[in-house]
């Protein structure tokens, strides 16, 4: 059996990218869809209610990969 010595790397921060701003469209869009989500979990309302956790998730996505992406 061979041993593995692993070594744990410094993270250089100039080769991270910064995160940026999401555009208006792609910020609104995960709002409105954030704000369905939680209108779901308190409101009975068919749509809502049933997809309550799908939407603050689709929300949380769409915000965390706009900020992600410079282009979006």
């Amino acid at each position: 059996m061979s041993s593995t010595c692993w070594s744990i790397k410094p993270i250089n921060p100039n080769s991270m990218a910064a995160p940026s701003a999401p555009k208006k469209i792609t910020w609104i869009i995960g709002l409105v869809a954030g704000i369905l989500g939680i209108i779901g979990h308190f409101a009975q309302i068919q749509v809502l209610t049933e997809y309550n956790y799908e939407l603050l998730l689709i929300g949380f996505a769409v915000l965390a990969i706009g900020t992600t992406f410079r282009e979006l």
